[in-house]
């Protein structure tokens, strides 16, 4: 792999890690098309792992204003529960209520995770698996579009409204299935505000990506089996324009409707590969 490789696979990662058309998706098709070629399986999860992290940065770049407050709500809430308060400022604290819609709904991914590992990993070689996800992600972003605006803020969330987006969000360990689409689809659905489904979904992938990452820190060594430069240009493409991501996102999603054009992105991408998979016999 050389660097304009890598550094294209960091914009892909940065770009479609935030915006809902699938990085993994994009992970599988993407290194295929320009030709990347790893010394070996460990090394191909390192690299991923690495770029993962530098979106990670970026996500947490762009919110640690609000992660800092949600830190400290944390801490402040567990002091609550020995002060008897827990329950009456989860409910009139906003930040402890988000901090604790975060954990509910980082729960479905974590079991998903650890019960399905084996059965998801086997499908990121499946191209076929990867073009139907895609399409399935069109179909749940266009359906997103269709449900009336919602008017819910923190204080309105349920934990049945987070549990729900969880499991959308562990629906999206598969290849092809956008996570910040699932779950920003899932938000729409219950009634959240369109802003506010984005900047959920986008907090709600710290801990995921986290997961992610501690579960592959195990390969990573392999990935320095490159060369250095060539891996710090992926990894800072993908902090960047991660960043340009999840500004652009939160910025077009006030708009009704903004979210068809990835929906027709997820289709077309979906079925060309189908159509690839038919006539090449890729399986």
């Amino acid at each position: 792999m050389d660097i304009i490789q890598a550094i294209i696979l960091g914009i892909v990662q940065g770009l479609t890690e935030f915006l809902p058309i699938s990085s993994s998706a994009h992970l599988v098709l993407v290194p295929q098309l320009i030709g990347v070629n790893y010394p070996n399986p460990e090394a191909a999860v390192a690299f991923d792992t690495i770029l993962h992290v530098g979106t990670l940065v970026a996500v947490i770049g762009f919110f640690w204003k609000e992660i800092i407050a949600i830190i400290k709500a944390f801490i402040s809430s567990i002091l609550d529960i020995f002060r008897g308060k827990f329950i009456k400022n989860l409910k009139e604290d906003s930040f402890k209520r988000l901090t604790w819609l975060l954990i509910v709904g980082s729960i479905p991914a974590g079991f998903a995770g650890i019960l399905f590992e084996k059965q998801f990993d086997a499908l990121f070689s499946n191209f076929a698996a990867v073009g139907f996800f895609l399409i399935i992600t069109g179909i749940l972003l266009y359906l997103a579009e269709q449900v009336e605006s919602g008017n819910k803020k923190i204080k309105d969330i349920s934990f049945k409204n987070a549990l729900i987006i969880g499991i959308f969000e562990a629906l999206a360990i598969a290849p092809g299935i956008s996570r910040s689409g699932a779950t920003i689809s899932a938000g729409l659905f219950s009634g959240l505000e369109r802003k506010l489904a984005a900047r959920f979904s986008f907090l709600l992938s710290i801990p995921a990506i986290l997961g992610a990452v501690a579960v592959q820190i195990k390969d990573i060594g392999a990935g320095f089996e490159a060369n250095t430069t060539v891996i710090i240009a992926g990894f800072l493409a993908s902090v960047i324009f991660g960043y340009i991501a999840i500004a652009f996102l939160l910025k077009i999603i006030v708009k009704e409707r903004s979210l068809l054009i990835f929906a027709a992105y997820c289709w077309v991408l979906g079925a060309l590969t189908l159509i690839l998979c038919y006539f090449y016999g890729i399986i």
